[in-house]
Parts: structure tokens; sequence; C-alpha cells
């Protein structure tokens, strides 16, 4: 990356942040004081997952032989769902921490799924994260951001909000994706089908850091991500059919308030959008010579 902007990004840090804000009601969100068994399930590799002593702090490491990773017991369809995590420091090239709502416990071919992925670096190279939405089984919107602060020096929040007019992906409130409804039948917008939330770490040196011309280093391994502060506050799916519980009277996170981002949010929106967004598959023309749809949708509104 530019020095310039590197620069720059340092410099304007502490403005934007001062100038971030949230939905007021975001602040209602009740962060989960239970134990990491009252709200997740290991789905693999249990040895490769610890937590503090305290156990209000989550490890999940990756060596040659496997990675490791959680899921939430409980399916919820909108809302509001946020962790905590430091992602592995110093040379992390190949190595990719996933923070990511699904409706499948595993890439099912008629999956629906809101991803968080951190992709890692050579050492002095600076973090990518990449966002994607997929609708039954079809994906293929990517979007990568560089981040305005080192993610594996201190703990940040990353944040999904999820109700039946879009979907905004935050890193410390600060909104850095919004996907929109448009209301019609058939629509790329996945609002039908309840999720569980996910978190893993895994090797994926065969596409992640440039491409996959950087491979993992496994003699800096094992590899670390942490978690902690759960959140969430939103409607709790339960079979055969759903029943909303919520940490506040209504549901604030399908609010008016909610559908849209706030003048704050906007302005913080256009800042990401003019300085950080590294790639955006609507701006990709020649992977899609007709735009997919949603890309005319204005995130503003």
């Amino acid at each position: 990356m530019d020095h310039i902007l590197l620069l720059h990004l340092h410099l304007v840090i502490a403005a934007l942040m001062a100038a971030a804000s949230s939905f007021h009601s975001c602040e209602a969100a009740a962060v989960s004081k239970g134990s990491f068994e009252d709200n997740f399930s290991i789905m693999w590799s249990e040895n490769h997952f610890t937590t503090s002593q305290d156990g209000q702090t989550w490890f999940l490491s990756l060596d040659k032989e496997t990675g490791c990773g959680f899921q939430t017991k409980q399916r919820y369809r909108f809302g509001w769902f946020s962790m905590k995590l430091k992602l592995v420091g110093g040379d992390s090239a190949g190595v990719v921490t996933a923070y990511y709502m699904c409706t499948e416990n595993g890439a099912g071919p008629e999956r629906d799924e809101l991803d968080f992925e951190f992709l890692g670096n050579r050492t002095g190279e600076p973090y990518l994260i990449q966002t994607n939405v997929y609708k039954n089984g079809t994906g293929g919107r990517e979007m990568r951001h560089v981040l305005w602060f080192d993610p594996t020096q201190d703990y940040h929040s990353y944040s999904i909000l999820w109700n039946e007019h879009q979907i905004v992906f935050f890193v410390d409130k600060v909104p850095i994706r919004v996907f929109k409804n448009n209301g019609k039948a058939n629509n790329f917008f996945p609002n039908e089908k309840p999720m569980y939330l996910f978190s893993s770490i895994w090797n994926a040196d065969d596409w992640a850091t440039r491409g996959g011309l950087e491979k993992t280093n496994w003699k800096l391994g094992p590899f670390v991500s942490s978690y902690k502060d759960f959140s969430v506050d939103g409607c709790l799916w339960e079979d055969p059919f759903p029943a909303c519980v919520s940490t506040t009277t209504k549901n604030w996170w399908d609010q008016y308030d909610a559908w849209h981002l706030s003048d704050d949010q906007n302005k913080d929106y256009a800042w990401v959008k003019r300085n950080l967004v590294i790639y955006d598959y609507c701006d990709d023309s020649e992977r899609y010579p007709t735009l997919p749809e949603e890309c005319s949708l204005s995130p503003w509104d």
C-alpha cells in the first residue's frame, strides 16, 4: 500500500472515531454474560480451542494439522450480532479468520450467508477484510477493505445489522458496507432463512494472500485469533415457528431508524468508500458485464 495513504489513515483515525456513531439503540444490545458453553458449540478440533482463566476470552488456533471453529447453539432471523476479535499478529500470510452467519453447518449448496473474512498478511503489510453475501448458494458479492488500525494489536468490534431493509457490516460501529433489499420478489437479499453465527480459523494459502502467491509459514505457528464480548439482540428462531426474543421492549433493529444509515453514519460510510475500499464487485465490469441488480440500489437511501 502507498505509504502516503497509510500515513493518512493514521492521521484521520482519531477524527473518524470521534465522529463515528451508531444507531442510538445499539447501546441497548446486551453483551452475553454467559460462558462460552452457554452460547456456542465447537465445530471441530476441540483441542485447538482454549479460554482465559475467567472464561471470558476465547482462543482459536491453527497449525499445520488443522484449524478450529465454533457456532452458536441458536439460529436467528434478523437482529444485531457483534463480537470483539483480535487477529493473528506478525506474519500471518495464508491464514484466514472467518466470522460469519450461515443457514447451514457447512457450505451447503443452497445456503444463505453473511461473511467477514480477515485475510492474513506478510509482516508489515495491511490486513484485508473481505465481506460477502450469499443467497441460495450463490455468492460472488465480494468487497475488500483495508482498516484504519492494526487489528492484531487490540480487540475491535465486528458487527452485522440484519433486517428486512438492509444488511450493514460494521467495524467499531463504523459502517463499511451496506447491502440493500430492493423489495422485489426473488431478489438477491437473504431474508427468509434463519442463520447460525460462526467463527473459524483455517489455512487458505491457495488464495488468501496475494491470490495465493504468499504461502503460510508453518514455522511461525500456531496462529491464534482471540474473541470476547459476544453480543446478540435478535429474533430467536424456534422450529416449527419463530419466536422473537429481544433484550428491548421493541425490536430496535427493525424500527425505522435501523432501516437507513443516520446522517453521521452516512458521513463515516462516505469516508470509508473514498479511502478504504480495495475491491467492489459492483465496479468489476470485466467480471460482471451486466452488473447484478442490487448494484443499482443506493446505500444512502
